[in-house]
């Protein structure tokens, strides 16, 4: 009951300001397995059907839906919001129609892609602060040896506010998990290297745009595929490119696993931006086994326990 009253309070105060900001906020959030309950001959989501493993019912999937709603309206409504784990376009128009975001005109850009369970990478914008003026996946399976996984959604666009406009360029990213060890690892480097010549292209022809990679990279930014891009110490880059990530306080995070927190989602950007993570009260539940709180998710296994994620969204402000 008390996290229900925090929640209707922090959105009525949140959806009444946003547009009130003297800057852009951008996000991303892996939303953990936003499906529809239809099955898709291409994909595997059996289990995200009524009778699968995970028994997806309607009323499930609304309140999946609906909880999305809520901590994008908690979060001030962003100008943009890249996602991961998304599966199709039946799901963002779902959200962008049929909740209260529909208020505040929201609107995606969403490709399929060749991941084989069927989640995809997504951008929700705001169509009076985001303009898309280009968008298009970037495929970063390896075909030959029959590794298929999400592509890169590369978008372009124009921030607006009031008079002020500032061209931008997103990439959001879901790279492989850990789960295949060192094959995975090595799939992660050559998507670490693709990203990071996309990233440098973009800079070069369009030398005044903000240029941001966003997402659920699945690597630490201390980790060896995060090597690829270079950062020093302070987070920078040979090209000028920061990971904001590198600012926030450690032992702290965005993602945890038994006991251990870690930034494994993260924006990069080319300018020097502030970035944190969005810990609302009523994201955490309390964590019995390894101390402290844990994310409060849809789902433990094949368990519905009825919340948001197992990942918290990451938020970065530009003046």
């Amino acid at each position: 009951m008390k996290k229900g009253v925090a929640l209707i309070l922090w959105l009525t105060g949140s959806v009444a300001c946003w547009c009130q900001s003297e800057r852009w906020t951008l996000a991303f959030w892996n939303v953990e397995n936003f499906f529809d309950t239809r099955h898709d001959t291409l994909k595997q989501d059996y289990a995200f059907m009524p009778e699968g493993d995970n028994h997806w019912t309607y009323q499930k999937y609304e309140a999946k839906r609906d909880g999305i709603y809520k901590v994008v309206a908690a979060m001030k409504c962003p100008a943009v919001v890249g996602l991961a784990e998304v599966e199709n376009d039946y799901v963002l128009r779902d959200l962008c129609r049929y909740t209260p975001l529909r208020r505040y005109g929201y609107d995606f850009v969403h490709f399929e892609s060749p991941d084989r369970r069927g989640v995809d990478c997504a951008l929700l914008y705001r169509q009076k602060a985001f303009r898309v003026f280009e968008a298009w996946p970037i495929c970063v399976s390896d075909t030959s040896s029959g590794f298929f996984t999400r592509d890169i959604l590369l978008v372009g666009g124009v921030l607006m506010r009031g008079g002020a406009e500032d061209s931008c360029f997103i990439l959001v990213n879901h790279w492989p998990s850990k789960l295949n060890g060192a094959k995975a690892e090595k799939h992660r480097i050559a998507i670490a290297k693709k990203m990071r010549g996309v990233m440098d292209s973009l800079m070069e022809t369009h030398p005044t745009a903000l240029v941001m990679a966003m997402g659920d990279f699945n690597s630490d930014p201390y980790e060896l595929p995060m090597k690829q891009l270079e950062f020093d110490k302070d987070g920078r880059n040979p090209e000028g490119l920061y990971n904001l990530m590198f600012r926030l306080p450690k032992g702290e995070g965005s993602y945890k696993f038994q006991d251990t927190w870690s930034y494994i989602d993260q924006i990069i950007a080319n300018r020097d931006l502030c970035a944190e993570v969005f810990r609302p009260h009523f994201m955490m539940q309390e964590d019995p086994r390894y101390m402290g709180e844990k994310m409060f998710r849809t789902s433990i296994g094949m368990r519905y326990v009825g919340g948001f994620s197992d990942h918290l969204p990451i938020i970065v402000r530009v003046p």
